[in-house]
């Protein structure tokens, strides 16, 4: 889970979809809701090869029509209100990759990327080469709100939003007047279905979905907010669930803001193992010889690009120069160990580009290029499910208690986003109340499951994991030294004690350790090795391209 960065101002995905909707009798509004909702559960829907539509603004449209090869597509309809189905009916998108030996098949494996408000429906795809794609039909969806589900928008606000990881005081009430402003947005564009956009109504779904699909059970596996999403499921529907995996967990006990602050704990995190790897290797990066002296001469380059951005020439649209956010965000965002090498170097290239005469603060091409690839990828676009679904308990209303995390955040977790993660979101200044109390989530009735945490994870801080399969009573599996997001696709050691739950039925120990993806072979200071140690002869783009293919679907 990562907040959504309130710059963004895209409004959404605009991509067309060709579908069958569903046929769904429409039922009286005297009908009994047991009534009513049977009927959404047997409802007729009519599957046709999924249509990629036009491809989103810089992503190649031969590329894009890839992703969609082999999906089949439907339309299931769900009631915007499951306590009043009267009320009217929202959308739902989903898809299917059947299982690709049938003799083998072991029924449907419900998917979530995460979010709130990630879009699943291509989520097969990334999947289809996988062991489980062979055993089980796979089955994405867009959650209501979602992507080419039924949308829920929000008004971007007239001016456009702060985005500071060290904010002054002044910068503090400017953050939290754009939340208001936000809020307000959201609440323009909600119409009469934001307060039924919710993690529980999201697994009411998911429920339909099983009796469209005509499954007794299912089986689910869900990324960072997915983990919530289907931990919610089996409290809610114990007998419906078969194997579950839990993949980078969110923590039960912090939501929403605990949550949120705690990616900007996980980047201080990173920073300070990664300041420390690179101390111990001055004489190839020249940027300290102890961590404190790497931190203070980091946070010397922070202020100079503070003050006079550099020239990012290839750049994700909307990012064309590298201020001292953006700065922040690179440094909290390193937490790939395989990437370390690249990352230093690109640092370095930052510091020289900082340090060059006034109109010559540019990056190289081949730094630049390497840097999209590595960080390019911080904007999201601005749909309001997260602003809905992070609002479903209830945020104090009171500023001074924001404010004064913020003044922490600012001076002890500067990294990633920062005190951006502390600040007040539109959820503390939301008029509406959430139409139910979250439930208390509990393991009670379906099989024992799998709860996977990485070390350093900079997005769902590791301890959520742990603290989810003790809660689950489940099984857990830990990657040590990993720093990234989402483990399964990525880490093999996981990857495969995962495939042998899923397909085999096989749980790993109760607790059970892997190792993560290895640092650089780059030799510390003072060793024989780094006297003969070279510079790898590849491009920073081309190295930065064979790391990223090192990594788990959701990073990619």
């Amino acid at each position: 889970m990562r907040r959504q960065p309130r710059l963004a101002r895209v409004v959404g995905l605009t991509a067309g979809l060709t579908m069958a909707a569903g046929s769904l009798v429409v039922v009286p509004a005297s009908a009994a809701p047991e009534q009513a909702l049977a009927r959404y559960y047997h409802q007729v829907v009519t599957w046709a090869a999924c249509d990629p539509g036009t491809a989103p603004p810089g992503y190649p449209q031969d590329v894009w029509e890839k992703e969609w090869a082999g999906l089949d597509c439907a339309t299931v309809v769900v009631p915007i209100n499951y306590s009043k189905p009267s009320d009217g009916n929202l959308s739902v998108a989903v898809s299917r990759l059947k299982a690709a030996d049938p003799a083998k098949r072991q029924g449907v494996l419900l998917l979530n990327p995460g979010g709130p408000g990630g879009e699943g429906l291509v989520m097969p795809v990334w999947m289809k080469r996988a062991k489980i794609a062979g055993a089980f039909d796979l089955i994405g969806f867009d959650p209501r709100g979602v992507g080419r589900s039924t949308p829920l928008r929000c008004e971007v606000p007239p001016n456009e939003a702060l985005f500071e990881t060290r904010p002054t005081n002044k910068q503090i009430a400017q953050i939290a007047a754009d939340a208001e402003a936000q809020e307000e947005g959201c609440a323009a564009a909600g119409g009469g279905i934001r307060k039924y956009i919710s993690t529980m109504n999201t697994a009411r779904d998911m429920d339909v979905i099983r009796g469209v699909l005509a499954e007794k059970k299912i089986n689910f596996f869900g990324y960072s907010y997915g983990t919530l999403l289907g931990a919610t499921y089996g409290a809610m529907f114990p007998s419906k669930l078969n194997r579950s995996v839990l993949d980078s967990s969110m923590h039960p006990d912090w939501l929403w803001y605990e949550q949120a602050k705690q990616v900007s704990v996980a980047a201080k995190e990173n920073f300070e193992v990664l300041a420390a790897w690179m101390a111990e290797r001055d004489s190839r990066y020249h940027l300290g010889k102890t961590p404190a002296e790497v931190t203070a001469y980091l946070d010397g380059i922070r202020a100079k690009v503070a003050k006079r951005p550099v020239d990012w020439p290839d750049a994700p649209p909307g990012s064309a120069q590298i201020d001292g956010p953006y700065f922040d965000f690179i440094l909290g965002s390193s937490g790939y160990r395989p990437q370390w090498d690249v990352s230093a170097q690109l640092i370095g290239q930052i510091r020289d580009a900082a340090n060059a005469p006034a109109g010559k603060a540019k990056l190289s091409s081949d730094a630049s290029k390497a840097l999209k690839i590595l960080y390019g990828k911080i904007k999201e676009t601005y749909q309001g499910v997260f602003q809905a679904v992070s609002c479903e308990v209830p945020w104090s209303k009171e500023p001074k208690g924001y404010e004064q995390q913020m003044r922490l955040f600012r001076t002890k977790y500067p990294y990633g986003p920062g005190a951006m993660q502390a600040a007040q979101t539109n959820c503390s200044f939301a008029k509406w109340k959430p139409q139910e109390k979250f439930l208390d989530l509990k393991r009670n009735g379906y099989p024992v499951g799998l709860v996977i945490g990485a070390e350093f994870d900079p997005s769902t801080q590791y301890d959520g994991s742990p603290a989810m399969a003790s809660l689950l009573n489940d099984n857990l599996i830990s990657v040590k030294d990993e720093g990234s997001h989402g483990q399964y696709g990525g880490n093999p050691c996981a990857t495969q004690k995962i495939d042998d739950y899923l397909i085999n039925g096989i749980l790993p120990g109760s607790r059970v350790e892997c190792d993560g993806a290895p640092r650089p072979d780059v030799p510390a200071d003072g060793t024989a090795a780094a006297k003969t140690v070279k510079p790898a002869g590849a491009s920073l783009a081309a190295q930065a391209a064979a790391i990223n293919a090192l990594k788990g679907p959701l990073n990619r």
